[in-house]
């Protein structure tokens, strides 16, 4: 378990801590991240990707829509919840911090135990007022599986 979260992370139920922001605002002081999970077009991605010297993956996720790829996006959320259950120092971003950042961490927090219907009341509680933007979003999250299915 990580015992030295990022500063501006949030802890989910089972104790896993994930720092959520938007790359558009300029990183909290402290320690980097030892893994970082992006969300985001071409376009965020060659804007931002010199500015992560830490293990990442990006999703190609446009903002306010969903996933380009949703398998590899859904293997991609369960990697980054395993790995910081592990104790990484683990963070996931897109442009703003809200919408898709949002929908991740309300995926976490399914991982870490929240029911779907559940999971976007945690995360506007815990990280952002706002998140989970759109409707597509919010049944993405619903529907959002605890394990990853086959192929």
């Amino acid at each position: 378990m990580n015992t030295s979260p990022l500063p501006g992370s949030v802890r989910l139920p089972d104790g896993t801590y994930i720092r959520g922001r938007g790359l558009r605002h300029p990183p909290p002081e402290g320690p980097t991240p030892g893994l970082g999970l992006y969300l985001g077009s071409g376009r965020l991605r060659r804007r931002h990707q010199a500015a992560l010297p830490w293990p990442h993956t990006w999703i190609d996720w446009p903002d306010f829509l969903l996933p380009r790829d949703p398998h590899e996006a859904i293997r991609q959320i369960h990697h980054l919840h395993e790995r910081a259950r592990a104790g990484a120092a683990a963070e996931v971003a897109c442009g703003g911090g809200v919408g898709r950042t949002g929908t991740v961490i309300a995926c976490l927090a399914i991982l870490s135990g929240v029911a779907p219907t559940d999971a976007i009341t945690w995360t506007r509680e815990h990280h952002h007022p706002k998140a989970v933007e759109t409707p597509w979003q919010r049944r993405w999250v619903f529907r959002f599986p605890r394990v990853v299915p086959n192929d």
